[in-house]
């Protein structure tokens, strides 16, 4: 009987393999139309997801599907859409999370294609948001389609979430969500937003994430008379440094599960000051990138900061601190939990590799999950080119993702 039933299993996920490579024209295809509809946060100077959740929901709907779509209004008056699709008739539900939203193209200069017109070459996909997050939510998309397709019952509920604002905090996405009575305690929520060149890494803890937003008030004067003004640029300078060198030499602890193994502190965005070459700046603001990790308290962090920027170097001029997020650690998902269980067959399965447990820097949906006490774990096929020009999938990567994640299900 239990030969049987195994034999019977590999001969239908032969069958599903061979229907998702069938699908992969159609895959490039939908892929390459939806990264032509830009989809950046409006705090980032973008117009949001509304257009691209509309291409996206017509899709699903014209392949049978009921979609119910949750919007939420931003402080910009934008409205935030995220789509749900919950296919099968079980108990219990895995949950597929992308997210729909992207980052901007940075110096477009560095791009050697249109980031927002697919490039189809060298069975690569390249553009803004092809690999964060286009590929998951395609392949998860259209390993529903052949799950539907072939018309079986399904293991679980096959629940499909494809939501907004990952990229600035989920405020008007996966946290509005939460409250809206979609999720079980009982289900399984896998969210591909990170992972590795085999696809043999699955995420089950993040670090504290602090995003720093440090503004310096000194006093604007001609640049030709510096002693009648305060060069606030000289004081942002001075103080990054000293923030930098201070934190990297205090928090040296290393946990091998992670990757990278010790916390991060990066100086990023630095806001536009003056208009001209011969003023001296009153006013700067720049930000810090912090990913801690759960052995340290973020909150003494944050301290060490504060008392940086109150120390008698720094006052001639007046530092303000703030945050663009503050969240601490999510409780990990236990390694030998069932969500992680069921993806290691899955990719045992389909990929015949051995995948490991690991921890990332990277903040995702699944630390929300995990707040809630809901089992996640983080997981798809990539290279680490999230946010960089020249950003691309890896075609034959998606496919064998979709089938992974049909693979869950039967």
């Amino acid at each position: 009987m239990c030969a049987i039933e195994k034999s019977g299993n590999v001969a239908f996920l032969s069958k599903l393999n061979g229907m998702l490579d069938g699908y992969e024209k159609d895959m490039v295809a939908t892929m390459s139309r939806m990264i032509s509809i830009k989809s950046i946060s409006p705090m980032s100077g973008g117009t949001g997801e509304g257009k691209r959740a509309d291409f996206l929901q017509g899709l699903l709907r014209s392949w049978g599907f009921k979609v119910e779509r949750y919007e939420y209004v931003d402080n910009t008056k934008t409205k935030r859409p995220s789509l749900v699709v919950k296919y099968g008739s079980q108990k219990r539900t895995i949950w597929i999370v992308s997210h729909i939203d992207t980052v901007s193209e940075g110096d477009i200069k560095l791009w050697k294609t249109d980031p927002f017109k697919a490039a189809v070459k060298d069975g690569k996909i390249y553009g803004r948001g092809t690999m964060d997050d286009g590929q998951p939510a395609i392949s998860s998309m259209y390993a529903l389609k052949a799950l539907k397709t072939a018309n079986t019952k399904l293991r679980y509920n096959f629940g499909l979430v494809l939501v907004a604002d990952e990229e600035l905090g989920s405020d008007y996405g996966i946290k509005k969500l939460l409250n809206e009575r979609i999720f079980k305690s009982t289900d399984l929520f896998i969210v591909p937003d990170a992972g590795s060149v085999k696809g043999d890494t699955i995420e089950v803890a993040e670090k504290s994430i602090v995003w720093f937003k440090i503004t310096v008030h000194g006093k604007q004067a001609h640049a030709s008379t510096p002693a009648l003004g305060t060069n606030a640029f000289r004081y942002l300078v001075r103080f990054l440094n000293t923030v930098d060198r201070e934190l990297h030499s205090k928090y040296t602890k290393s946990n091998r599960l992670f990757q990278p193994s010790t916390s991060t502190f990066e100086m990023t965005k630095h806001e536009k000051n003056v208009d001209s070459i011969n003023i001296i700046p009153g006013t700067e603001v720049a930000y810090l990138d912090s990913r801690i990790l759960p052995e340290y308290d973020k909150e003494k962090v944050i301290r060490d900061v504060r008392k940086i920027a109150k120390r008698p170097e720094f006052k001639s001029v007046r530092i303000e601190i703030e945050f663009v997020q503050n969240e601490k650690a999510a409780p990990p998902t236990a390694v030998n939990s069932e969500v992680v269980r069921v993806l290691k067959k899955a990719i045992r399965q389909q990929r015949g590799i051995k995948p490991k447990a690991i921890g990332i820097g990277g903040g995702t949906c699944a630390a929300y999950f995990r707040r809630k006490g809901y089992p996640s774990v983080v997981w798809f096929t990539c290279n680490d080119i999230a946010h960089q020009p020249n950003e691309y999938l890896v075609i034959k990567d998606m496919v064998a993702d979709a089938k992974v994640f049909a693979a869950l299900f039967v």
